[in-house]
C-alpha cells in the first residue's frame, strides 16, 4: 500500500496519506475530494523486506561510503 503525499486545492493544506486500493481520498482538514498529488520520495527495499536504515554514511548527507565529495551532493 502506497503512502502518497496531497496538496488541497480549496484549504491548501499538505498531508500524506496510505492508500490502499481505488479507496477516495478526502482532505482530512476540509473534507473535500478537490487534491493534487505531490511527487515524493520513496523508499528502496530489500528482496526479503524492507532494508534497514543505517543513518548518513561518511560523508555525511547521502550516506555515500566513499566518503565526503563522493557524491553528487556535495
Amino acid at each position: 500500500m502506497p503512502i502518497f503525499e496531497y496538496v488541497c486545492r480549496e484549504c491548501n493544506h499538505r498531508f500524506e496519506l496510505l492508500v490502499q486500493g481505488s479507496a477516495e481520498v478526502a482532505c482530512p482538514q476540509c473534507k473535500t475530494t478537490k487534491l493534487d498529488k505531490q511527487f515524493s520520495a520513496f523508499g528502496v527495499g530489500a528482496t526479503s523486506g524492507w532494508a534497514p536504515s543505517a543513518g548518513p554514511g561518511a560523508c555525511g548527507s547521502c550516506g555515500d561510503p566513499r566518503g565526503p565529495g563522493a557524491c553528487s551532493m556535495n
